[in-house]
């Protein structure tokens, strides 16, 4: 591949200084034609390492800065959207999934998560709400038979855990025995982590979250002292470099996404942060769409050529062909909704995400989900 680009590169400036011969071009016209040529190739930085994510390798924290600092709307940036869009169609053999999320409960916690709606500092939701128990197993048969992969469900950090296994338990016995359970619930230890296995869990979705500590009561330690606990108690890890927003670094961009890596996630990704009115940090506004595919792409190149799933979330068309093909449709309660009820705000259904993705020329996985397995993991 090298000598290949090494002879073409050398045949071409033979061509343009034919060219210039033949045309009488001026010196300075020659050397703005070369520079405008330069100008419609990948570097050579951005394709060796998008050359080593396809080998097999993974990329260092340095490679992936490289990544980051690219234009937009550059070629550079494009070639990377395409590769991660080829790496994950070649590494999930054309699948995606959609998963659907419930959640439990709307309530002030006391975690503080400036980002989330639930934060009690934020003042969206003063009371404690929870969904009755039969709409929740309602929910979950609702989206197994709407084509879900794996049931979320998902609690705030301060909600009871003995709570939260006694309902997870009822809708388990709700739905088809070999369907996919994923716990979305506060930090917890391996004791707890042992508990949300035997109640038929398969795994958890877990991240060390951008800010995490200082828009956050909660330390990063904590963090991977769950993913650690997790794995101990045989619990797989769905992890996602989020909420991304305007206000964030690259460096810090770099860090999560290698942190996430290290946890041995079944998938990785990338997901805005959403500017909720009347918060904190409503004043940075939000990134594009086309800013989250890009990171999406990053973060998938990063996470190695084997791994299957890759995620963003909301769901939407560039992500689905940036790198991602693991969606989210919500029901109940949501972190990034003023909505009680998140079907009648930013929630979406099954059949949203599974358009996006029929859009998209990915065929969609039938049944239980083939991304929380052992077998796809770092």
């Amino acid at each position: 591949m090298e000598g290949e680009s090494s002879e073409y590169e050398i045949y071409e400036a033979i061509v343009i200084l034919i060219l210039a011969k033949v045309m009488n071009l001026r010196k300075g016209r020659l050397k703005t034609l070369l520079i405008e040529r330069k100008k419609m190739m990948v570097s050579t930085s951005v394709n060796d390492i998008v050359k080593k994510a396809f080998d097999g390798e993974f990329i260092a924290g340095e490679e992936i800065k490289t990544l980051l600092h690219c234009e937009h709307h550059s070629i550079d940036a494009g070639f990377i959207m395409a590769a991660a869009n080829t790496l994950s169609r070649q590494a999930s053999g054309n699948r995606a999934e959609v998963h659907a999320q419930i959640g439990l409960n709307c309530s002030p916690c006391p975690r503080n998560c400036l980002f989330c709606a639930f934060a009690a500092k934020n003042k969206i939701f003063t009371e404690n709400t929870e969904l009755p128990l039969e709409d929740a197993i309602l929910m979950a048969k609702n989206a197994e038979h709407e084509g879900a992969n794996a049931i979320f469900v998902m609690a705030t950090g301060d909600y009871p855990t003995s709570k939260y296994l006694d309902v997870t338990k009822e809708i388990r016995s709700h739905i088809k025995p070999e369907a996919v359970m994923i716990a979305n619930v506060g930090d917890f230890n391996y004791e707890t982590g042992k508990q949300l296995k035997d109640a038929g869990f398969a795994g958890i979705y877990h991240a060390v979250r951008m800010g995490e500590g200082k828009v956050t009561g909660i330390a990063p330690e904590t963090r991977l002292k769950t993913a650690q606990a997790a794995h101990e108690a045989g619990l797989l890890i769905g992890t996602c470099l989020e909420p991304v927003g305007p206000e964030h670094d690259i460096d810090e961009i770099v860090e999560k996404i290698i942190i996430g890596r290290d946890i041995k996630p079944t998938y990785s990704g990338a997901a805005r942060r959403i500017a909720i009115p009347g918060t904190e940090l409503e004043k940075y506004g939000m990134l594009t769409e086309y800013q989250m595919a890009f990171l999406v792409a990053v973060t998938r190149l990063a996470m190695g050529r084997n791994l299957m799933a890759n995620c963003t979330h909301e769901p939407n068309l560039l992500g689905a062909n940036s790198g991602a093909n693991l969606f989210w449709a919500e029901v109940g309660t949501n972190p990034r909704d003023t909505e009680k009820e998140t079907s009648e705000g930013r929630g979406m259904d099954v059949y949203d995400c599974v358009k996006f993705f029929r859009e998209s020329d990915y065929d969609l996985v039938e049944g239980a989900s083939i991304f929380y397995s052992e077998a796809n993991k770092i």
